[in-house]
């Protein structure tokens, strides 16, 4: 069973659509107990770090989630609350990964949110990037990043490099939406399945 982290995203539906056409079930959650027991779980998020934290924080879950052994995948928020503050609001975040999240600058012709196609590029080879070549485009929606460190696998560019995939032992994350990415985003999930516990 695959638990996903209810942090109040609005992307929890497509997720779960795209699991359910990969033949996994999961089930929407709060329940410590229930995330613990899962064999694999999803953080997604759309939104606001402040907010997202805050939702963690009181369902009890930050230090559930800083526990959890089995492969875990934040997804676009969810990445970024993986890591240790974003500028965001201030705010202090899950710190399972070492790094912060900065707002991008608008530029001429790179508006803010980076929202659409763009082409990973993985820096090293890893389970999760399995079956990817080396034209893989995603999708993404984010105002907000983190940029490359010792946990990034996969870039993006936007006006600068940024993490587009990261990981850690059994925590992962991925910047964009697999859910949205088409053949690309399911051979991710499907990679993220595989994964041993």
């Amino acid at each position: 069973m695959i638990a996903i982290i209810d942090s109040g995203g609005a992307n929890i539906a497509s997720v779960q659509f795209a699991l359910e056409r990969l033949g996994a079930k999961s089930v929407l959650t709060r329940d410590a107990a229930e995330i613990a027991a899962a064999d694999r779980v999803l953080l997604p998020g759309v939104g606001a770090a402040p907010v997202a934290m805050k939702a963690l924080n009181d369902a009890k879950l930050i230090e559930p989630i800083r526990k959890l052994r089995q492969p875990v995948l934040g997804i676009c928020l969810g990445m970024q609350l993986l890591f240790g503050r974003s500028f965001e609001g201030d705010t202090d975040m899950l710190g399972i990964l070492d790094g912060e999240c900065r707002a991008f600058t608008p530029a001429a012709g790179r508006s803010v949110p980076h929202m659409g196609w763009n082409r990973l590029h993985p820096t090293t080879t890893h389970p999760l990037l399995a079956g990817l070549d080396d034209i893989s485009h995603v999708y993404f929606v984010h105002s907000y990043y983190v940029p490359v460190n010792k946990a990034t696998i996969a870039t993006c560019n936007y006006g600068q490099d940024f993490t587009a995939i990261a990981a850690k032992d059994n925590f992962l994350g991925c910047q964009f939406h697999p859910e949205r990415s088409g053949q690309v985003g399911a051979r991710i999930l499907q990679n993220f399945l595989e994964m041993p516990s």
